[in-house]
């Protein structure tokens, strides 16, 4: 077995198999945010339909913790220039160091984490479609049954979109075995054999899931979420055209907008809006503060003492991206959070005074899009683990477009849709702050799209992915001060040594390693 070591693969199983009984069961798409399902409330009858109970496990997985939480946010945005570890220089080891200053050590554990982490969901979406094909002893009509395909093909197409940017050469495995001694040897493949089992994925679930669900389904993957992903897919190969289709089969749709004003996207209030193409649920009550959440906000969270007890303090905002803002722009406000200092009081978003930074910490800010409300703080936990993770905003759909209508020689649409971003973002400002891009010239143009992207998106995981595929991660690394970075190593993580040794050495080590 190349994936986990026996005792991990066994526990596997077992969730698998008794995720289809549903007893007891955890929320995952709960509209009310201080609720949790439970075997008695699930809804069906009169919900989606009887595979429900094997997506579970799938949506579950999604608030895992180290799918979208420790070697998330470690491999993703630590690694990248916009983001330094932050808390004190020891916290988290050597396995968060190498990660943030290179080379990460095919020994590190953050990488193996994360490779056990995708592979754990991919393992739970291929549960839920061999039951939907073997099951006798449910009866669902073919659109049900295609769905729930859908669904559960979306989320593998995800888990695989985020390994193959990871790791490179990876197997791809798309089935179960109930004999777990009877798996065989599956060999990596070559990413672009990856990325085109991704678009089957994709492909297949833009054309079965639905615009929308009903409210008691909110948060479920939409047809939106499909051709999204499938355009982020698409750019990261620089397929251009199918890149622009995708994301206009988004923009045409008219389910997303950009009504929604930044300063509310990242708030509770802001969770599933017109600007939400595909996040992660999460929520949370005074007598179940973490069970039904994700640890997201918390690592993150402001590192100090009393009511600013909110979590670790990692993933701060580093000082190239601090000066990457335009003059004015509100954007920063609204992800940089400053600490006070002796001679400067600073407040957060709820209008709180910050307190002075740990004089033994040397990054006085925070990621300020993970603060939450300081009432739900107060009563239910300091870690605001409620906060649901976004993964897929409409502003990013757009960006795609526009860079790939530029790449594509179509300059003056993409010029104009930037601007709709741009527009958004200086509502409320004073006049002259974010002005309207102007210039029609490719590689200007070009230079814009990839500003706006970085300060759009910034701490949304997108930065380090988008250095790759751009050519430049060596130059941003290098200016960013992380000057270990190298482009013939460091753009995949090695394949963990643990996987190695599982597969007697045939998983075949990346360059540099």
């Amino acid at each position: 077995m190349i994936l986990y070591n026996h005792q991990v693969r066994f526990r596997l199983m077992v969730v698998l198999l008794l995720a289809t009984t549903f007893a007891g069961c955890k929320k995952f798409l709960d509209t009310q945010r201080q609720g949790a399902y439970t075997a008695d409330n699930y809804p069906y009858p009169g919900g989606s339909g009887p595979y429900d109970q094997f997506l579970f496990g799938a949506y579950n997985d999604l608030r895992g913790y180290n799918v979208h939480a420790d070697a998330f946010i470690v491999t993703t945005s630590i690694r990248s220039d916009d983001a330094d570890k932050g808390s004190t220089p020891s916290d988290g080891g050597a396995s968060v160091f190498e990660m943030e200053n290179f080379p990460v050590t095919p020994s590190n554990g953050r990488a193996n984490n994360i490779w056990v982490a995708y592979y754990g969901l991919i393992n739970k979406c291929n549960s839920a479609l061999v039951n939907v094909d073997t099951l006798q002893n449910i009866t669902a009509s073919e659109e049900v049954k295609l769905q729930t395909k859908a669904e559960a093909r979306f989320i593998r197409a995800y888990g695989y979109f985020m390994l193959v940017r990871l790791f490179g050469n990876i197997p791809i495995i798309d089935t179960i075995y109930a004999d777990v001694t009877a798996q065989p040897f599956v060999p990596q493949s070559q990413p672009a054999q990856v990325y085109a089992f991704i678009e089957d994925d994709l492909n297949f679930a833009a054309q079965h899931l639905p615009d929308s669900w009903s409210s008691e389904f909110i948060g479920r993957v939409t047809r939106g979420a499909a051709n999204g992903l499938l355009a982020k897919v698409y750019l990261t190969q620089k397929k251009w055209a199918q890149a622009a289709a995708a994301a206009g089969a988004v923009m045409s749709s008219g389910m997303y907008d950009l009504s929604v004003a930044y300063n509310d996207i990242f708030s509770e209030q802001g969770e599933n809006s017109k600007e939400s193409v595909f996040e992660v649920q999460a929520t949370a009550s005074a007598t179940t503060p973490t069970g039904n959440g994700v640890q997201y906000s918390s690592i993150q969270g402001v590192r100090g003492t009393g009511i600013w007890n909110n979590g670790w303090g990692w993933n701060t905002p580093s000082d190239v991206l601090e000066a990457a803002y335009e003059p004015g722009d509100p954007r920063k406000a609204r992800t940089i959070l400053y600490s006070s200092t002796a001679t400067q009081t600073n407040t957060s978003m709820y209008g709180e005074q910050m307190p002075v930074y740990p004089s033994q910490v040397p990054n006085p800010k925070y990621n300020h899009k993970v603060l939450g409300n300081p009432s739900m703080r107060n009563s239910i936990s300091r870690g605001c683990w409620w906060m649901n993770v976004r993964l897929l905003r409409y502003a990013d759909v757009l960006l795609m477009y526009a860079e790939a209508q530029n790449e594509a020689g179509n300059s003056d649409t993409a010029r104009r849709v930037v601007n709709r971003v741009r527009e958004r973002a200086r509502r409320g400002a004073s006049s002259g702050v974010l002005p309207d891009i102007t210039t029609t010239n490719q590689s200007e143009l070009r230079a814009a799209i990839r500003h706006e992207r970085r300060i759009e998106l910034a701490m949304e995981h997108d930065r380090f992915f988008d250095l790759v595929r751009w050519g430049i991660a060596q130059q941003a690394m290098h200016a960013a001060g992380k000057t270990n970075f190298s482009d013939n190593r460091d753009v995949l993580l090695p394949i963990p040594q643990v996987q190695r040794d599982l597969s007697d050495n045939r998983l075949v080590q990346n360059p540099g390693y």
